[in-house]
């Protein structure tokens, strides 16, 4: 156990979350995502897992150190449901409501077409799948900075 960090954050999170680099992407999937076969797509390649989380749990801890990017519109998404992509489950914003409390400000997230949102997903630095039943509860997270200090 280390001081200062999030428990639910296993070794291997935390290494990948170290890793990665400004505008980095990760995605935050749902147990019915296509999760292995996509992360071997992945610049990490491997399956990272938080089983025993949702997906608002998994967001919660994952920005307790990851800072989310400030310049692009994309900082954040969410996999749209097919046929309503107006529509925000409650799965959705839980993950809204994890995300608006680390940034301090309201910032939604954008909505992803779901097949675009697998291609995207293919391109991320990594995949965490969680224990999250719901459907709809995947979601893109990319990586900011941390401004050094004044």
């Amino acid at each position: 156990m280390l001081k200062g960090l999030d428990p639910r954050l296993n070794a291997d999170v935390l290494y990948v979350l170290r890793a990665m680099g400004h505008g980095d992407a990760l995605v935050i999937a749902d147990v019915n995502f296509p999760s292995d076969s996509v992360a071997r797509e992945t610049v990490y390649g491997d399956l990272l897992r938080m089983d025993n989380l949702t997906a608002a749990q998994c967001v919660n801890a994952v920005l307790s150190v990851m800072p989310l990017d400030t310049f692009v519109d994309d900082f954040a998404g969410r996999m749209e449901i097919v046929g309503d992509p107006d529509t925000v489950p409650p799965v959705q914003a839980e993950v809204q409501a994890e995300i608006d409390h680390a940034e301090g400000a309201s910032r939604p997230m954008i909505g992803i077409e779901r097949f675009d949102f697998y291609d995207r997903a293919k391109q991320a630095y990594a995949v965490i799948q969680t224990g999250e039943r719901r459907f709809y509860g995947c979601f893109i997270l990319r990586k900011g900075v941390i401004a050094p200090d004044a």
